[in-house]
């Protein structure tokens, strides 16, 4: 590669997250919500959660990035994110999709179809069965749980990528981003209590809006943005544990490092490899 990504590239997009403040638009689902704004705030980044038909658009073109999630759906609430994703499509503002339970119902799907066919967001990022079933695989699913694995999901992602040109990424074990580029970076950062603790996979796809509101490489964004949460998830988990306490605490253990978590930290804790995939 021409150049390879580093942890004092992925410090410099958090830091200008924490001093620009950027706005994001999330229409999320009702069970995260007040998580999700949290996350963002933490971060330094400034939420607004707008769905109304009367106002999404205005919202759109003052905001610096747009998030949606389909977690809860409504038809109201389809036809919000219809009207934002197009607003933003003709601002050119950036835009992550969290396809939330995608294969577990007909309607969800259908859903996914219709926004897809809207405008390719700029990131789609979900779980493994998420990200196959968005690509079309044939995969089983446990509403908004995974049932698939990272091997399974990465030729899913891959097809994803060339047929949308967005930036993918899907969480796990191992996160996995990819991009038109045929750039892959892998994080092997987190901890398992993560999956415990609702609205985490959903705030990692506001996050993500965050940093592409400051990042224009959408794919260097992402990457930012995932290796952030993952790493205080993983410093939150330690911190709770030596104090003998559980997922509770560690969801507001989280929230604290995203704010206090710094560069030395940071750096060290990074486990991230960045190679060329082949489609």
């Amino acid at each position: 590669m021409r150049s390879i990504l580093s942890s004092e590239n992925l410090w410099a997009d958090i830091l200008a997250v924490r001093e620009r403040s950027p706005l994001v638009h999330s229409i999320t689902n009702l069970v995260v919500m007040n998580f999700n704004a949290n996350v963002l705030l933490a971060a330094g980044a400034s939420p607004v959660m707008a769905h109304a038909h009367e106002e999404v658009c205005e919202m759109v073109c003052i905001a610096h990035a747009l998030a949606l999630n389909i977690g809860t759906l409504d038809p109201y609430w389809v036809e919000s994110m219809m009207l934002a994703l197009a607003a933003a499509k003709e601002r050119g503002i950036p835009t992550v999709f969290d396809p939330v339970g995608a294969g577990a119902t007909v309607y969800r799907n259908r859903t996914l179809e219709r926004l897809l066919a809207v405008a390719f967001p700029t990131v789609i990022r979900g779980n493994c069965s998420e990200i196959m079933s968005t690509a079309g695989f044939a995969v089983s699913t446990r509403g908004i749980d995974s049932s698939a694995v990272a091997s399974d999901a990465l030729a899913a992602a891959k097809t994803l990528v060339n047929r949308s040109g967005s930036v993918v990424c899907f969480s796990g074990e191992v996160d996995h981003v990819l991009d038109d580029h045929n750039r892959l970076a892998r994080l092997f950062n987190g901890h398992a209590w993560m999956t415990r603790i609702t609205g985490v996979g959903c705030s990692a796809t506001a996050l993500i809006g965050a940093f592409c509101a400051v990042q224009p490489d959408a794919w260097r964004a992402t990457t930012a943005a995932m290796a952030l949460l993952a790493i205080a998830g993983e410093v939150a988990a330690e911190k709770v544990q030596v104090r003998g306490l559980g997922v509770g605490s560690m969801a507001v253990s989280l929230i604290d490092e995203l704010q206090l978590l710094d560069q030395a930290t940071f750096e060290s804790r990074l486990r991230m490899k960045v190679t060329v995939w082949q489609g």
